[in-house]
């Protein structure tokens, strides 16, 4: 399996008051992608710039677009910008995968509606035990998105070490585009909110 769809496994495995939207979502899993490329050789870091590396066969279908969606001429891409760029309905993309290859059932209940697919749960499978064990584990990678996403409850004081500096550039910028979105979230509730109150002012007329 692929950190993506453990992500999405764990995400899928958080309780209703955690469990992340599907922007959010989609952006850590562009995250988790980059991660994965970066450590098949697929793309590599200038800065925070994605530079592409060679090919690698890829039998994930999702994973083999990511690495074809890499810009192959200079000045290349930020990490962010390829975030909001791939990330646009991946959330989507990969429960969909998942539900076809039978890692997903469908359950009673509207728990997954923040999901906007309906009532889809992990099936009992390897894969995803073997997502539960990584996040149990605590591994670093794993642990980091689900933090940014608050899976994992109140972020800790001392985040995850990590070896690899360009995988710690990539996991910054999904933190930082996760906090983007929800701070733009925020702002526009806070403006509708306003609008309403406004209109509410002339129900006399």
């Amino acid at each position: 399996m692929t950190t993506p769809r453990d992500l999405l496994f764990v995400a899928l495995d958080a309780p209703p008051e955690r469990a992340p939207a599907q922007g959010a979502l989609s952006l850590a899993l562009a995250g988790a992608e980059l991660v994965d490329l970066r450590e098949a050789g697929a793309v590599g870091l200038d800065g925070d710039r994605l530079v592409p590396g060679f090919r690698p066969a890829v039998a994930d279908r999702l994973m083999d677009e990511a690495a074809s969606s890499l810009d192959q001429q200079p000045p290349y891409e930020s990490a962010e910008d390829w975030l909001w760029r791939r990330g646009r309905g991946l959330a989507a993309a990969y429960l969909a995968a998942l539900e076809a290859e039978g890692q997903l059932t469908r359950q009673g209940g509207g728990r997954w509606k923040r999901f906007r697919a309906g009532e889809l749960k992990p099936a009992d499978s390897p894969a995803h035990r073997a997502a539960t064990d990584r996040w149990g584990a605590g591994e670093p990678v794993l642990t980091a998105l689900g933090t940014s996403l608050g899976i994992g409850g109140e972020r800790p004081a001392d985040p995850p070490e990590l070896s690899d500096d360009a995988v710690a550039t990539v996991l910054a910028a999904v933190d930082t585009a996760v906090r983007e979105l929800e701070f733009e979230r925020q702002r526009r509730a806070l403006d509708e909110e306003a609008f309403s109150n406004v209109w509410r002012g002339y129900d006399g007329w």
